[in-house]
């Protein structure tokens, strides 16, 4: 398909959802008379583009010379902006449902892929948090111990559910 048909077939789609929106609005309003007259008369390209090419209407820019190169100062010129200062700039842009703060730094890390699993982070997570609720640091733990705090022990609790069933 090429882009003039393209382009047709959407031209028509909108023109003919927005006669089906304007018959839906006029018909609660009582404004059918109105409605014909709206729907009957065209409107040209040039009619349509017109005012928004007046509203957005980009005067010539000065050219700056920053360089000699010609290509690189062609590139300058043409660049807008940079890097956002004082109101274009947000302290703690927003991604996805909301800022990103200190209180989803769980959410972060579980998202960054450094864990692996969400069940290995939040054995790891647990592990951390023993340790601080009896007021150690985890770099001061030793190693055995954080093993065992953050072993999959999910094998063991099967098999001994599977014996107690068994057995009882």
């Amino acid at each position: 398909m090429k882009k003039g048909e393209l382009t047709k077939i959407i031209e028509r789609a909108v023109r003919k959802e927005v006669k089906k929106q304007m018959n839906e609005i006029f018909i609660k309003e009582d404004n059918s008379s109105q409605l014909s007259e709206l729907v009957s008369k065209t409107v040209t390209e040039k009619e349509f583009k017109e005012p928004i090419r007046k509203k957005y209407k980009v005067g010539k820019k000065e050219e700056v010379k920053y360089t000699k190169n010609k290509t690189l100062n062609k590139v300058l010129n043409e660049t807008k902006g940079g890097i956002p200062q004082g109101d274009g700039a947000e302290s703690y842009p927003m991604m996805g449902d909301g800022v990103f703060d200190s209180s989803k730094v769980t959410e972060v890390a579980m998202n960054s892929g450094e864990f692996g699993s969400t069940s290995e982070f939040k054995r790891e997570l647990g592990a951390a948090m023993t340790a601080k609720s009896v007021g150690v640091s985890v770099d001061k733990v030793p190693e055995s111990t954080m093993n065992a705090l953050t072993r999959d022990y999910s094998g063991l609790m099967k098999a001994l559910d599977k014996k107690d069933s068994n057995g009882v």
